[in-house]
């Protein structure tokens, strides 16, 4: 057993979610209600990963999405730059900091892809789904926590799913 879970204090559920924004919402008004919310966290069950693809990954769309962020890469030294050129030349920094950047980018995201000869020929997102959240506090915690958020009964999200009872031990053997 590591040194973290042997002090981590004992935790209580104060609230189930069916979506995490349920439970971000409950954390944040304990924060706004002055709740030491370094006591909180907010754990997942059956979580899984999702990968959404979101579309075809070409040459060519590598090269523009590695132009763009090269762009901005640019635009950004060139910003630096311009703060300490004298007069009106910091434009031109600008401009020639942005060019520069989309062709830099543009090469190295057609590389970067030509590279992997098509193993992966798609982009995508990744996130986590999972069942329910709960939203659990220190033991020690847990009275003020659950009169905080019972003075929001009005504001309580429609997917609240009432907290599980914890498992019974295992009998012994």
């Amino acid at each position: 057993m590591s040194d973290f879970t042997r002090a981590t204090p004992e935790r209580r559920v104060l609230s189930s979610f069916g979506e995490y924004a349920g439970a971000q919402a409950a954390v944040d008004r304990l924060s706004d209600e002055g709740f030491p919310v370094e006591n909180a966290a907010i754990v997942g069950h059956d979580v899984r990963i999702v990968e959404q693809v979101t579309g075809r990954m070409t040459r060519g769309r590598a090269a523009g999405l590695g132009a763009a962020s090269g762009a901005w890469f640019g635009l950004l030294i060139g910003l630096v730059f311009g703060i300490l050129a004298p007069g009106a030349t910091w434009i031109g920094l600008l401009l020639w900091g942005a060019v520069l950047g989309a062709v830099w980018g543009a090469v190295f995201g057609f590389a970067g892809h030509a590279f992997t000869r098509g193993r992966r020929d798609f982009s995508s997102v990744q996130g986590f789904e999972a069942e329910r959240w709960d939203v659990m506090v220190d033991a020690e915690h847990l009275s003020r926590a659950q009169s905080i958020l019972s003075g929001s009964v009005g504001d309580a999200p429609a997917d609240v799913v009432p907290p599980r009872p914890p498992a019974p031990p295992a009998p012994a053997v």
